[in-house]
């Protein structure tokens, strides 16, 4: 596929490419001179926000059943003030 480069040095990423890259807006592009001349490489970096939002719950199979991060959290503190001097 061949795009053309704008006026202000912008590209269009072919949808095809785009979707099979999961590129969406948000995401940066890294580009590096290659080793041969005229090549590029592109390196997709996604947005931070979608990596936290697939991050979100990760850790609660750590937790006790039942449990909440928060209130352990709470109680840690309550034991380590109660342990002071």
């Amino acid at each position: 596929m061949i795009t053309t480069v704008t006026g202000k040095n912008q590209v269009s990423i072919p949808a095809r490419i785009a979707e099979a890259h999961d590129i969406r807006p948000g995401c940066r592009l890294e580009w590096k001179q290659g080793s041969q001349p005229n090549t590029l490489t592109v390196t997709i970096h996604p947005d931070p926000a979608q990596v936290a939002k697939s991050m979100l719950g990760r850790g609660r199979r750590h937790l006790p059943q039942g449990g909440s991060a928060v209130e352990g959290l709470i109680e840690e503190r309550r034991r380590e003030a109660k342990a002071r001097p």
